[in-house]
């Protein structure tokens, strides 16, 4: 790599970090926020939260990825253009490889990046993540419930406990539980504990009120009671396995068994398509990006700022693109769709950018079309008439 390469991919993946780091942190802290309820409504401690917020992460990195890309090497080659480097370097008669193939080469290992990440990295951070909330959870009375303490774990569902002792036991129970509009259930027991799955709340010596609609209330005393836990437990965490959270070896070749599989088998076919897509994305708006800023121009000319330009082209790629693989969930023939406009636009726009710049501004209806519009913009009101 010449010295003036390694002067572009220096100040591309500078301008790459700016530009991609704050819209990173803000994607990621929307994601995060999102899941403080850890923290405030089973109480754990901040570690916990941290741990959390380190597992979102690799599931963000690869949505604002290639915008990096097309916002720093944009960025950077209007510096250049405005500076007159771009004009220089024509000048000089160097190819215009020496512009092009530092920002593609950036864009291949950013590709390879994004690829380890979301079919390797990604499933098992999600799964991590899915396995930690379900953990909290299904131990939400024997080790989050403060002693005498009022805890709100569900809507209409109240506990307190006097004292917590080893072995998962728990002294002075008291249980409220509205979630039934038309009967409401008060229990007291002086000793319980939770199973070892977390699913059953065991309570001795104690009693049950019960209110009905019409106001009536019956007390039964019992010795030992067992109450329900596994729906809630199941609601706030589970820790079955989705089509975001598999392998890609999985998805290549799913077992027939697998039961989320059997029961939701589009959602494997639409994973697969964006796992085998999304990955090329870094190259192909780089790609775009050089075609439509990597030219030297004149600042007497008037047209829509380079990094405009570029961001609004590649943002509608990314929307279409985004829209073909969440329709393959519903129609398979959206698959075909999603691959056959990766192969268009990456052959498409590697078409235009090794045409010579002449006939890629020019020629086509596009080209026409552009020329004309720059001709009205550079009428001025004073050709109409004499000079003053």
């Amino acid at each position: 790599m010449t010295i003036l390469e390694r002067y572009i991919l220096n100040r591309t993946v500078r301008m790459f970090l700016a530009t991609l780091l704050p819209v990173l942190a803000i994607l990621w802290l929307t994601q995060v926020l999102g899941r403080v309820d850890l923290v405030t409504d089973s109480g754990q401690s901040i570690m916990s939260f941290l741990k959390l917020a380190t597992l979102i992460l690799p599931t963000v990195i690869p949505t604002v990825l290639p915008f990096g890309i097309v916002l720093g090497a944009s960025q950077t080659l209007t510096s250049m253009n405005n500076d007159s480097e771009l004009a220089v370097i024509d000048a000089a008669g160097a190819r215009r490889s020496v512009i092009y193939r530092p920002i593609l080469l950036f864009a291949i290992v950013l590709c390879a990046f994004s690829f380890v990440l979301e079919n390797y990295i990604e499933p098992k951070s999600r799964a991590e993540a899915r396995s930690l909330i379900a953990s909290v959870y299904a131990d939400l009375l024997s080790t989050v419930i403060e002693e005498k303490t009022f805890r709100e774990i569900e809507d209409g569902l109240y506990i307190q406990i006097s004292e917590r002792l080893s072995g998962r036991v728990l002294k002075g129970l008291f249980v409220a539980d509205y979630r039934e509009p038309d009967n409401s259930y008060i229990y007291y027991a002086t000793e319980g504990a939770v199973d070892q799955s977390g699913s059953q709340l065991i309570m001795k010596d104690g009693q049950v009120q019960r209110e009905n609609a019409e106001g009536e209330v019956s007390i039964v005393q019992f010795d030992s009671y067992s109450f329900d836990l596994s729906e809630l437990t199941a609601d706030k965490g589970q820790t079955s396995r989705r089509a975001s959270d598999r392998s890609l070896a999985f998805l290549l070749n799913p077992p027939k068994d697998d039961p989320d599989y059997l029961k939701n088998p589009a959602a494997y076919r639409a994973e697969l398509t964006r796992r085998l897509n999304e990955w090329t994305l870094p190259f192909i708006y780089a790609v775009f990006t050089l075609v439509i800023v990597g030219d030297a121009r004149s600042h007497r000319e008037r047209r829509i700022p380079p990094m405009a330009s570029a961001f609004t082209l590649t943002l509608a790629l990314r929307l279409f693109g985004h829209f073909s693989i969440n329709q393959s969930e519903v129609d398979p023939i959206f698959v075909y769709v999603a691959y056959g406009f990766t192969f268009l636009t990456l052959f498409g726009g590697l078409w235009l950018l090794l045409k010579p710049r002449r006939a890629r501004t020019a020629s086509g209806p596009i080209g026409r079309l552009g020329s004309r519009l720059l001709a009205l913009f550079r009428r001025s009101p004073s050709g109409n008439g004499g000079a003053a």
